[in-house]
């Protein structure tokens, strides 16, 4: 069955059973603490949570959607059979449960088998189901287990776990509704075993049994303390992994040898010497990395080194440091970017229309990246060399063949190594790659950047005076209004002021038009007309997030740090000072605005 054919089963299915069919959302949540939509559910937390009624919104209780998803959590692991940035989440809601307008554990569960068994054809004596046993104060899901006996499944395929394995969410795990949860296992069969005896779901041996269905029992509010309450609600929130079931409904190893990855993987063979069968893992992230990159960008992300343009430029240069390695050609990406655009383009076409954009951000990415690549190679065999023993075993203290992670925490600071791929070259020359060093050379560069800026961050201010904090307020005001004329892909990537002038550096690939730096400055002047008052809170990272504040340079913030509100024009993480009042400001004025490269804009300012 085709990965397209698929998707129209499944909402096919829950249209017909009076669901509303919803629209994937935007990749970038509207929730600023989470970087991307890594659930369909994000949409719809404040109709979980009670907080909207879904009735007056959608006119239904009951929706379904495939959503567009992006996780960063498993990055290193994406390579092996079941781990992906970008995927897709076909999910079901049941939102409130009220007579005859809502369903809950026995819908939930006669909807999944109904779907994998008479739509899909899935075995039933080969599905096994996972529950919750019960663990802080929640009790054992009694409920599911008796529900999955009352449709067929055997009581030997029912297994219990805890809160890591059956227990869903919130998002961000601070705070947040989430639930019990019951997962659909597959059995693949012997050939992706083990030989224990006990092999079943969640085996961390073997990939027999793949997780395809989550059926989250979503009837709690965790709060931040860690304690849990009840919702006033219940609701079903469901999510199926796509790529996982079109790899089971292929008979295939994993997604990346079904039709949603294949064209790709095949593109990349004819670029390169080497054959996807003996380098799998290689092709594997390139693949994976190069469809998530794509999505990225059509969505306006571009490679910087602040939150989500760091995740696409971490991205990216894995991509083009294993395309180095095996030696692909020239403009190697633009073929499998072309076949990754035209997979998805009936389901998503806005990445259609975004194809130019994306090999050129990708095209600049490679050139930037490469004039520091093979210099790094250098550096990286040096490194390694410098620290074995000579012939007569003088350095016997390095006798055992590693790279040590102060020499890898270097390679990856100075020239751009990901250590990803210091990793797969270590493994490839039969060395060791010294994770714990790494770990303690990257927490003593955080450390080193905390005291500097406690020592001398001010804001990009040489100085204190008067003028000064007036152009540093109205920083403030122009990144809020940049976001709100170019786009919430806007972030700060720097700042020099003086007492004359600003200078400020942010994310934007193309030149603004003059009619775009007017809209800009008479946002700006409107807020100066309204003389809205300036005031702070101090509060601890995560609140600061939880409230919506953008921030800055995040590795350099302590635990604790000032918000900034204009307001409710702007929120920001900032160490001040700033005026009282935006009446103080006077009238701002772009004196200019150019390119700094790729990605990045620069604008001088005045107040006269």
């Amino acid at each position: 069955m085709q990965s397209f054919q698929v998707r129209k089963k499944f909402l096919g299915f829950f249209k017909g059973k009076g669901h509303k069919i919803m629209p994937s959302s935007s990749l970038l949540p509207k929730d600023l603490t989470v970087l991307f939509t890594s659930a369909g559910m994000q949409q719809f937390i404040p109709y979980l949570t009670g907080e909207k009624n879904p009735l007056l919104a959608f006119g239904t209780r009951h929706l379904a959607s495939c959503q567009k998803c992006f996780r960063t959590d498993d990055i290193e692991k994406v390579g092996d059979e079941t781990h992906h940035t970008f995927f897709e989440m076909l999910g079901n809601w049941s939102i409130g449960q009220e007579p005859k307008t809502g369903y809950f554990k026995e819908g939930a569960i006669k909807y999944a088998l109904e779907f994998f068994i008479d739509e899909l054809g899935l075995k039933r004596d080969r599905i096994w189901v996972t529950i919750f046993k019960g663990e802080n104060n929640i009790p054992q899901d009694k409920e599911s287990f008796q529900l999955w006996q009352e449709n067929g499944i055997l009581k030997d395929k029912i297994r219990e776990f805890g809160m890591k394995e059956n227990f869903w969410g919130p998002v961000g795990e601070k705070r947040g509704p989430c639930g019990p949860s019951s997962e659909i296992y597959y059995d693949r069969g012997e050939k992706f075993g083990c030989k224990r005896n006990d092999c079943g779901p969640n085996c961390p041996n073997c990939n027999r049994f793949f997780e395809l269905w989550n059926l989250v029992f979503m009837e709690y509010q965790k709060n931040e303390d860690g304690t849990f309450e009840k919702l006033p609600q219940k609701n079903i929130d469901t999510g199926i992994g796509f790529e996982r079931l079109v790899a089971v409904l292929q008979g295939k190893e994993s997604a990346y040898e079904t039709d949603l990855f294949l064209p790709i993987i095949n593109s990349l063979e004819e670029s390169s010497h080497e054959k996807y069968q003996a380098e799998k893992n290689i092709f594997r992230i390139i693949a994976d990395h190069l469809r998530g990159s794509v999505f990225l960008i059509s969505e306006g992300i571009l490679p910087s080194n602040l939150d989500r343009g760091y995740i696409l430029r971490r991205l990216l240069r894995l991509c083009i440091s294993y395309a180095k390695l095996l030696k692909f050609v020239e403009n190697w990406y633009v073929e499998p970017i072309k076949e990754t655009i035209e997979i998805y383009s009936n389901v998503y076409p806005e990445i259609k229309s975004e194809e130019e954009k994306i090999i050129t951000v990708i095209q600049r990415e490679e050139e930037k990246y490469s004039k520091t690549i093979k210099k790094g190679f250098e550096v990286f065999d040096y490194k390694i060399l410098r620290r074995q023993p000579d012939k007569k075993g003088v350095g016997s203290a390095w006798d055992q063949r590693m790279l040590y992670g102060d020499d890898a925490f270097f390679i990856y600071q100075t020239y751009g190594f990901p250590p990803d791929f210091m990793r797969t070259i270590c493994k490839e020359k039969g060395i060791k790659f010294d994770e714990e060093g790494f770990r303690r050379a990257k927490e003593k560069h955080k450390e080193i950047s905390r005291a500097g800026v406690e020592k001398k961050f001010k804001g990009g201010m040489i100085d204190e005076s008067k003028e000064t904090i007036k152009l540093h307020t109205a920083t403030h005001l122009l990144l809020q209004a940049l976001r709100e004329i170019l786009g919430n892909h806007v972030y700060q990537m720097g700042s020099n002021i003086t007492p004359e002038r600003l200078r400020f550096d942010f994310s934007h690939s193309q030149k603004l038009t003059p009619n775009q730096i007017k809209k800009v400055e008479d946002l700006i002047n409107k807020k100066i007309r309204e003389r809205l008052p300036v005031s702070f809170k101090e509060m601890n990272l995560e609140e600061a997030k939880r409230e919506g504040a953008i921030g800055v340079f995040e590795e350099k913030y302590g635990n604790n740090v000032k918000v900034y509100q204009i307001s409710d024009f702007s929120k920001e993480i900032c160490g001040g000072p700033h005026v009282k009042n935006t009446g103080e400001l006077g009238q701002f004025k772009i004196t200019k605005e150019e390119s700094l490269g790729t990605g990045k804009r620069r604008i001088r300012a005045v107040l006269i």
